[in-house]
């Protein structure tokens, strides 16, 4: 049965054509046992790289392929990692559906135009960050408002390599939820010090990222 309705992959096959200018890889990292959404994670992208041939997957496993999931920085599963030939730090862990659907929609589309729309003040700030940054993004499929801040922070990484922004669905990592004291989503936390919840403005955000930096 497949996971995007037919009605949906029509829309989908149409906004891909139009927005996608480059190939984009999806490395789908899962794994043969306690993984409860792995076989949802692996057929979701599989169904989005039929719907465009500039989409394409490859599937790997966390274990067997320790060596390129360290040098991708993937260390759970389900994982997907949006990149072309460049790794752009750009994550997601868990089963991007409900809501979290149009996070990876985004990822993939701005990856593929290899460049984002943030404000040209916000890109030429993130150019200045000299020191690594690691945004993780808590979220859960049916927030309506996780979307804006998981979309945001991928847009940080792409715009500077030392910037990588892991989207993490609360539910599936139950304890990652705990440790970092999760109780409302969207919830960011920065270089592990700098924390804050809701979806908040661009230039807000930034200055949060900054200031993790500082």
């Amino acid at each position: 049965m497949s996971l995007i309705p037919e009605d949906k992959k029509d829309y989908l096959k149409n906004e891909f054509a139009t927005e996608l200018e480059n190939p984009v890889r999806l490395l789908m990292f899962t794994q043969t046992l306690e993984c409860q959404y792995c076989a949802e994670t692996r057929q979701l992208v599989q169904e989005l790289a039929s719907l465009n041939d500039k989409i394409e997957v490859e599937i790997y496993d966390l274990l067997i392929d320790a060596g390129r999931a360290k040098n991708l920085g993937v260390d759970k599963v389900p994982a997907i990692v949006i990149m072309d030939e460049k790794d752009y730090g750009i994550k997601i862990y868990g089963f991007p559906f409900g809501y979290e659907f149009q996070t990876l929609k985004e990822a993939i589309i701005t990856v593929s135009k290899r460049k984002t729309d943030l404000q040209d003040q916000t890109k030429a700030r993130l150019k200045e960050v000299r020191t690594p940054v690691h945004i993780q993004v808590f979220v859960t499929l049916t927030c309506p408002h996780c979307p804006i801040a998981a979309v945001l922070a991928h847009k940080f990484a792409m715009e500077n390599d030392l910037i990588k922004t892991d989207v993490i669905d609360a539910g599936e990592f139950p304890h990652l939820s705990l440790r970092y004291g999760v109780m409302g989503v969207p919830k960011v936390v920065i270089n592990e010090k700098i924390e804050f919840v809701g979806a908040i403005p661009e230039d807000l955000f930034l200055e949060h990222v900054l200031l993790a930096t500082a």
